[in-house]
């Protein structure tokens, strides 16, 4: 298993990778941290494989936790999550040995695929003794940072909303949420808050299904894909 920590200090945002991450075979979240201290402490305490950064952080920056990261001579592999999209912040991150930069906001399957390009890069590494120029070259394909442009959405759909009823759809777990439920926590008239979830299942980051009362019509409830639901 690939143990991934994951640095954000937006709740909500960290426990939807969290979930994008445990629905990936191989992969495993051993912790998370909200502050760049804490960061440095649990990649001390847990040593994880691979850490999800962000740069925003409440004490100091992701970048100042690469710089120190390398400064003690930690080689863990970190992929950048952020929504930080200045050059020198790109460019640090390069020199900081980072393997991608994933730009904030950006769609499931984005979010996956650098993921399963980092499993890849470690199942590649791993079979290789001596290597040849293509095998180099393979290898450096997988593992050159790449910035992920946000992800097109549809007329009347905003990044930023579609993100906060992603992170309430998490957080209520593997009952998940009624359109009325989530109007209710995201401050969305219902039919808004309809519509958005409607694009999750659209995007493949979501489920929904009928749950039948005693009485009227059936409900639907929308989950995040891969929760597991109480059977």
């Amino acid at each position: 298993m690939i143990g991934v920590l994951i640095v954000d200090d937006d709740f909500m945002v960290a426990k939807v990778h969290a979930g994008f991450v445990r629905a990936l075979d191989g992969f495993d979240v051993v912790g998370t941290a909200s502050t760049g201290a804490q960061a440095l402490e649990e990649i001390e305490r847990l040593r994880p494989d691979l850490v999800l950064l962000d740069v925003y952080l409440p004490d100091m920056t992701g970048l100042e936790i690469l710089r120190r990261l390398r400064a003690s001579g930690s080689e863990v592999d970190v992929i950048v999550i952020s929504a930080a999209r200045d050059v020198d912040s790109i460019r640090s991150a390069l020199h900081g040995g980072v393997l991608h930069y994933l730009v904030k906001p950006f769609d499931r399957q984005t979010f996956e695929t650098r993921l399963r390009d980092y499993a890849a890069l470690r199942e590649n590494l791993g079979e290789l003794g001596e290597a040849g120029q293509i095998d180099v070259d393979r290898v450096f394909g997988f593992s050159r940072g790449t910035v992920a442009a946000p992800a097109p959405t549809p007329k009347g759909i905003a990044p930023e909303t579609l993100q906060l009823v992603r992170g309430a759809l998490a957080a209520a777990g593997s009952d998940g949420l009624s359109a009325t439920e989530c109007s209710e926590r995201t401050g969305l008239a219902r039919v808004s808050a309809r519509r958005y979830l409607e694009q999750m299942v659209t995007q493949q980051e979501a489920d929904v299904r009928q749950r039948y009362g005693t009485a009227g019509r059936p409900e639907r409830r929308f989950t995040i894909r891969g929760q597991r639901r109480p059977g």
